[in-house]
């Protein structure tokens, strides 16, 4: 019963993560590509047709997690996509680049989060909560678990 219910908050809190980060990235792809940009892997051009991707996938993501839908594989893919955004971080920190990692808001006026190693640890925080729900996934309240 305690691990049917850490495993629904485990569910349902990265539901709201990967929600809570792609809502303010719908509609800004121009502040999204500057943020992309800065990490200075992706040419501009690839900057952009990643900046009109992420929000929405995010948003499918979470949607996923939210509705119960194929839990285990749309966990995988968080991890997977959890573990790219830490190479890019990692990349950018040995790199000696300050800059925002734009991950929940890209947006200027945003409170600006350049420690990119406590970036890093809360996405391994959030590897660790996606593979406890993987392993033991909550498919009460789930459409297709």
């Amino acid at each position: 019963m305690v691990l049917d219910a850490l495993s629904a908050a485990a569910r349902f809190f990265m539901a709201y993560v990967w929600i809570r980060a792609a809502v303010p990235k719908i509609g800004n792809v121009m502040e999204m590509t500057q943020s992309i940009a800065a990490y200075e892997i992706f040419t501009q051009e690839w900057s952009y047709i990643l900046a009109q991707l992420i929000g929405p996938l995010e948003l499918a993501g979470g949607l996923l997690l939210l509705l119960g839908i194929k839990l285990r594989p749309a966990g995988w893919v968080s991890i997977g996509v959890l573990v790219l955004f830490i190479i890019g971080l990692l990349s950018a920190w040995q790199r000696g680049l300050e800059i925002d990692c734009g991950c929940f808001d890209p947006s200027a006026g945003a409170v600006v989060d350049t420690n990119l190693l406590l970036v890093v640890a809360r996405d391994v925080v959030f590897i660790a909560i996606t593979a406890f729900m993987i392993y033991r996934p909550f498919n009460r309240f789930a459409v297709y678990p």
